[in-house]
């Protein structure tokens, strides 16, 4: 097969590095830009891609067969201009994955929150046995990467974001719908516009769409079959009980029910992830053994920035996240209060995004009050512009805790040094994580 040149405009992107990846295993000349330096850019790097971090037309290849591009580049970017003067064929992120995945068996798991953790999930269950490409968005520290392609793949597994309505793109033979709690209201008119949406994704799925119990009156198809861990979900997990970091419980399936499933993580959100990763693959491959899956689950590593334990002493323990939306990070922080009892926890929260700031600042402000300590940091824009009044310190003011803080992200290290918490947090979905092998160091 002829290699092609392709550009990837925002290559360092958790979901742009995985296409970008696919495409160089392919034998393509594979060249970018990205905003700044990544563990991400690295990697890609490594496995010859070649990427800039500024803006410079000079820099494009000659020819270029065709443009990767995520919303999130603005459109006055100056290599965006160039490739539309010069009629260069450009596709979204989201066009160009549903097009790998429709030659493809397709597993898709959707959700306002929990969907990295699930496709992770799936992904560990089939791999190496099936051969099978994923896309995640995330690292799988079973995979330590966002991507793995066997050389001649018979399924997808995909992580399908909602944003920009990029989930559309794709017809996926079994699905999963974890959530859908109001987000990314910048795109969405509103909740129900949202709900409509995944209405959509549902209506593109062939063979059997898993939703969870508690958004499962907003899917009306008729291939739906519920998860959870109510009587009544087709597969229920029952008998949970929690061992320190280990969730132990029983799995109730259409097709009888397997015991003594033990999950090295913690909180019901996971056992509900596990839940639906197990149905999914059930459905496609219903003649999976239990042993298989047994093992598989006891065996799963988790995610990179999902309860993603970065010290754990006696003394101290440092967990860090990246819950983003309210109901994320209450059920985050609640889970750590129930492994923690008793501890002074502290929370570092970076806002992502000043319109989702504005929407859900007094959602935000209650998950935070959970905390025994709150740091906010200045708000994350990603790609938009400041709103006005919309800062870290309007969000700190609508906190009721009387232990809070606005900090900068280069006053934190010393701060958190000489009032060092019992458990440490650090959440958010913007370039916090750049801070975590500085406070991992530090303290």
């Amino acid at each position: 097969m002829k290699s092609r040149t392709i550009y990837f405009l925002g290559i360092g992107g958790i979901g742009m590095s995985a296409l970008a990846q696919y495409f160089l295993q392919r034998g393509d000349v594979v060249c970018g830009y990205d905003l700044t330096p990544s563990a991400v850019t690295d990697m890609l790097r490594q496995k010859g891609a070649n990427i800039h971090f500024e803006g410079d037309v000079r820099q494009i290849p000659e020819k270029v067969d065709f443009v990767v591009y995520t919303p999130a580049v603005p459109k006055d970017f100056v290599e965006y201009r160039y490739f539309v003067e010069n009629n260069t064929p450009m596709y979204k992120r989201s066009q160009v994955l549903g097009h790998i995945t429709d030659e493809l068996r397709t597993l898709a798991v959707a959700g306002t929150h929990g969907k990295t953790t699930t496709t992770s999930m799936i992904s560990h269950l089939l791999w190496p046995e099936e051969p099978m490409a994923a896309f995640i968005g995330g690292i799988a520290k079973n995979l330590n990467d966002n991507y793995v392609c066997a050389p001649n793949p018979r399924t997808a597994v995909v992580e399908a974001d909602e944003f920009d309505r990029s989930f559309l793109t794709l017809h996926p033979e079994v699905s999963v719908i974890t959530s859908m709690d109001a987000d990314h209201l910048d795109i969405y008119r509103d909740v129900e516009d949202l709900r409509e949406a995944f209405r959509q994704f549902a209506a593109q799925t062939s063979r059997t769409v898993l939703v969870h119990e508690a958004v499962a009156h907003h899917i009306t198809q008729p291939n739906k079959k519920t998860y959870g861990t109510g009587e009544n979900c087709d597969y229920r997990a029952c008998h949970i009980e929690f061992r320190q970091e280990v969730s132990c419980f029983d799995l109730h399936t259409p097709a009888g029910e397997i015991k003594g499933l033990e999950l090295p993580a913690h909180g019901i959100y996971n056992v509900c992830n596990a839940t639906a990763a197990v149905a999914a693959v059930l459905e496609a491959f219903p003649k999976m053994s239990e042993e298989c899956i047994r093992q598989k689950i006891s065996t799963f590593a988790g995610v990179k920035r999902r309860f993603d334990y970065i010290v754990r002493r006696q003394d101290f323990v440092y967990i860090d996240d990246y819950a983003h939306h309210p109901n994320e990070m209450r059920s985050f922080i609640t889970a750590v209060r129930d492994i923690y009892p008793g501890k002074r926890i502290c929370g570092v929260f970076q806002p992502h995004l000043y319109t989702r700031t504005r929407d859900f600042a007094d959602e935000f402000a209650d998950a935070l009050d959970l905390l025994d300590q709150t740091i906010l940091l200045p708000i994350y824009p990603a790609r938009e512009k400041p709103i006005a009044g919309i800062t870290s310190e309007f969000l700190l003011r609508k906190m009721t805790i009387a232990d809070k803080h606005v900090l900068q992200k280069t006053e934190l290290l010393s701060y958190l040094q000489s009032h060092r918490p019992d458990v440490l947090l650090t959440i958010g979905a913007g370039d916090i994580d750049r801070l975590v092998p500085v406070l991992a160091a530090g303290l």
